[in-house]
């Protein structure tokens, strides 16, 4: 009788604990001379706090800072269908006290470009705004720097040896930028899923080579001010004009369906049936500006895209272009060509293609084949192409529709101006 009483006691304790425990969300950026918690440094003290106006004495040039949001929301493919997705959302510039109701449906779909200096300091804050849509699901989020060189184990973004982030808590990632290239980051937590599901985006770190004094002589190569190279490659082989990101992906339409419909996910059955190069299937990838506007499910501001990165490409003739190539598809194995205009493929996985030596090993090649997770950098030299409109795309044809209307996909344009 003792020990039945007690059970009920402790059940009763319980209970009343669980009443009593709050529940909260907190939002906390950290941003070395940010001083009003929008992850945004200020070199001046912004009014409303104290010494307003004033030189900020914590403000330094060598730090960067950005505020990522995680959770669900809502695009729109190439043919129209509307599909469910998990992603990350732009905080930055957005006070803490806001940033949760921010974020909340707004993923986009790649996730914002996150662009690094060789030598800064970077705080990335990344906060779990929830799925409001999925509310049956507790998943924490992360980061991982995929193919990232310098990230401790601790914010590596890997559930088994780093920090996750559950619902309402944010944790600040810190990084040494060192090595410039191009990268690709995603969300590692149950990786399969989140990544089919959206949760990637495109980094890069641009070089040191770019800040070099107007007139400084690279072995032959006169650098001047506002030229922008891929690496440091002390000769001038890899500056380039125009610079345009080519993700290469993919959704499963049945996985999307069946996920906001609290179906057993088909993990076995994955195929992917609409592909894309920026989160956008073919035409959808030569609009030049932000795709608008958002589907009415985010109840976003008409304004407000979640589809803001165009796979659009435009030069004026002799123009040098960068294509920043990823290959982020769960499913396949993506070929992409151009037929037209060389391609020089000048690095790959962040590495600049040069022997130890300096022997160089950059190649040109009519078309690219990349594995899931590959990145390349490809410069395209217009010098000796006539002006006119060329395509990039995907060589596995069957890539080239939005699911069953057999025309998109994986394809844009380069339109090369005189």
């Amino acid at each position: 009788m003792t020990t039945r009483r007690s059970k009920r006691t402790a059940a009763a304790a319980l209970l009343f604990l669980a009443a009593a425990v709050p529940s909260w969300a907190a939002v906390l950026v950290q941003c070395p001379g940010d001083v009003d918690g929008d992850a945004i440094p200020d070199p001046i003290i912004p009014a409303g706090y104290p010494n307003a106006g004033q030189p900020n004495p914590e403000y330094r040039q060598d730090v960067g800072c950005k505020h990522l949001g995680a959770g669900d929301g809502f695009v729109h493919m190439g043919d129209g269908t509307l599909q469910y997705m998990f992603g990350f959302s732009d905080l930055t510039g957005i006070p803490e006290a806001e940033a949760l109701a921010a974020g909340r449906l707004a993923s986009e779909w790649t996730g914002p470009t996150i662009v690094q200096e060789e030598g800064t300091e970077y705080y990335l804050t990344l906060t779990n705004v929830g799925m409001p849509m999925r509310p049956d699901l507790f998943d924490p989020h992360s980061v991982h720097y995929h193919g990232f060189p310098q990230t401790a184990n601790v914010f590596d973004g890997l559930p088994e040896s780093g920090m996750t982030i559950n619902m309402g808590a944010s944790l600040t990632y810190y990084y040494q930028i060192v090595d410039p290239g191009t990268y690709l980051y995603h969300c590692h937590v149950e990786a399969t899923e989140h990544m089919q599901m959206g949760m990637i985006g495109n980094l890069y770190v641009t070089p040191r080579q770019n800040r070099l004094p107007s007139g400084t002589n690279l072995n032959g190569f006169i650098h001047k001010t506002g030229f922008k190279y891929a690496y440091n490659d002390g000769d001038g082989s890899t500056f380039y004009d125009v610079e345009v990101p080519i993700q290469l992906v993919g959704f499963d339409q049945n996985f999307h369906d069946q996920h906001i419909a609290v179906q057993p996910l088909p993990f076995a059955d994955m195929r992917d049936t609409f592909f894309m190069i920026n989160g956008r299937g073919y035409p959808d990838t030569v609009n030049p500006g932000p795709l608008l506007p958002p589907p009415p499910e985010t109840g976003l501001p008409a304004d407000h895209s979640v589809q803001p990165v165009s796979a659009a490409i435009t030069a004026t003739r002799g123009q040098r272009i960068l294509l920043r190539m990823s290959n982020v598809a769960v499913t396949t194995v993506n070929t992409v060509s151009v037929l037209g205009i060389p391609m020089r493929v000048v690095g790959k996985d962040a590495k600049l293609l040069r022997a130890a030596d300096g022997t160089d090993l950059s190649y040109e090649t009519t078309s690219v084949t990349m594995g899931g997770g590959e990145t390349f950098d490809v410069i395209l030299d217009t010098a000796q192409v006539a002006a006119g409109t060329y395509f990039l795309y995907a060589t596995n044809y069957q890539y080239l529709s939005n699911n069953k209307d057999d025309y998109g996909g994986m394809m844009t344009e380069i339109v090369v101006n005189n």
